[in-house]
């Protein structure tokens, strides 16, 4: 892709504070460790994010390298390790000691013609399955991870030909089936999306591909028991507007939001569209089905946040704060609108749950609150119970930022366990894994695990028991 099509307008790059990548790949044991890690909790937090290892003037916080960070519990002792995700960019990079690609926009004009054109950065999640560690980001295959020397093992392709692959697969918790999508599937800023499956073995069951009203960014999706949808929000693509120069991806709120709904497992299968207000939503907590009904609770944005209009113009800040939402779709009815509840007045994002209860009626949910101030910067956790609607909040003091909260099962019924999230204190510059009980946040973390090296602000995680 020529270099007109960079996403310039966007200038949310941050590369100080803790947005600043981190240089030292290191390994470090029997870590500091305040408060009692609780019996039980064995195991390791892996953590993906961007961290450049050659930042670009204009680079935008989505396009850094991959950087995994592993926090390993064992037997009452951590230790930490962190490496870079060594995509072909980044060995192409590492060859010829400087940045040869930018943000969404292909290798650079005076990129050496030995370099490849694979821009990929593997930066955006890290997940398990069929035993075989993943760092996936949305435009490229899953790259395979050594769990234990975070080594890079190369595209795991599972039978897929090369092509986009969510970074937000789900896992169905009785079959062990992992379904994924990719947009851009039959061109760049194009509306073609393939669905698909694969086994808890790590076969591929199926894939089919399929065309959406218009291009959109889709980062998340939605799965339950039967079905699948696709949310196609109108923070959209487009090829000529980019080649015009103006921005790839732009909030377009003249687009209705759709959402496409397909019967998991049925290939050969239509696609039903529901219709509802301009929204934008990057990120899923939990959906399931009941009475001819789908609910799905994601963390809705009335404007699209990072990203410009169609004009170039900037958003709207007030109104690029998300907020823990219920969209409902009457399956059995012959109509085309879906409806929407907001479920909390508390600001957020990165929402979790016991992934025991993915695709099916649940009762617990995470979310990393925003200040009460209007930032929009991260402060706290909220815990929600969605059947009684009880919120339980901890608010990080002197400033602490956390990351996505991740849950870490104990026993068996739903909820029971802990909550892991790694927190920035501004003040001493410093990162910990902080360590909570699941159901009880606002009693304050029950551990802290001081890391050796500062973690950067990231986006996803998980923790891999054992």
């Amino acid at each position: 892709m020529d270099t007109q099509l960079e996403l310039a307008s966007m200038d949310a790059t941050a590369v100080q504070d803790n947005y600043a990548p981190v240089h030292s790949e290191i390994e470090a044991d029997k870590l500091v460790i305040r408060g009692e890690l609780p019996r039980g909790l064995q195991g390791v937090l892996y953590r993906n994010g961007p961290n450049p290892r050659f930042p670009l003037p204009g680079l935008h916080w989505f396009g850094g390298d991959g950087m995994i960070h592993a926090i390993a519990i064992d037997n009452g002792q951590a230790s930490y390790r962190n490496r870079w995700v060594r995509t072909p960019k980044w060995r192409d990079e590492d060859r010829a000691g400087r940045a040869l690609f930018r943000t969404f926009a292909g290798k650079l004009p005076d990129a050496p013609a030995w370099a490849g054109k694979d821009g990929g950065v593997a930066n955006t999640h890290i997940v398990q399955h069929a035993g075989q560690l993943l760092a996936l980001e949305e435009g490229h295959l899953p790259t395979g991870i050594a769990p234990r020397t975070l080594e890079t093992l190369g595209y795991v392709d599972f039978g897929l030909p090369t092509g986009p692959f969510t970074a937000h697969p789900k896992t169905d918790p009785d079959t062990g089936e992992m379904v994924f999508f990719g947009y851009n599937a039959t061109g760049m800023l194009s509306t073609g999306v393939r669905v698909g499956a694969i086994d808890a073995g790590g076969a591929l069951r199926h894939v089919q591909e399929l065309q959406t009203p218009y291009c959109s960014m889709i980062h998340d999706f939605i799965v339950t028991q039967n079905h699948i949808v696709l949310p196609v929000l109108p923070l959209t693509g487009s090829l000529p507007r980019a080649r015009q120069g103006g921005p790839a991806y732009a909030w377009e709120p003249g687009k209705a939001a759709m959402l496409g709904v397909l019967a998991r497992g049925n290939p050969a299968g239509e696609v039903r569209w529901f219709e509802g207000p301009p929204c934008y939503v990057f990120h899923v907590m939990n959906a399931w089905e009941a009475d001819g009904r789908l609910h799905a609770d994601v963390m809705m944005y009335d404007e699209a946040p990072l990203f410009p209009h169609a004009d170039g113009s900037a958003g709207n800040p007030a109104r690029q704060q998300a907020y823990l939402t219920r969209w409902t779709l009457d399956l059995s009815g012959a109509g085309n609108s879906f409806g929407v509840e907001r479920l909390d007045d508390a600001a957020g994002e990165f929402p979790r749950i016991d992934e025991r209860r993915n695709g099916l009626p649940y009762r617990h949910g995470w979310f990393a609150a925003a200040d009460d101030d209007g930032s929009g910067e991260l402060a706290g956790i909220v815990h929600a119970d969605m059947v009684t609607g009880a919120r339980d909040r901890y608010a990080f003091p002197d400033g602490g930022v956390p990351s996505e909260p991740v849950f870490a099962a104990r026993g068996a019924d739903e909820g029971d366990g802990w909550m892991l999230t790694v927190v920035w204190q501004p003040e001493t510059g410093r990162s910990e894994m902080q360590i909570f009980e699941a159901c009880d946040i606002a009693s304050g973390p029950l551990a802290a695990i001081e890391l050796p090296q500062r973690v950067p602000f990231g986006f996803h995680g998980s923790w891999v028991a054992g």
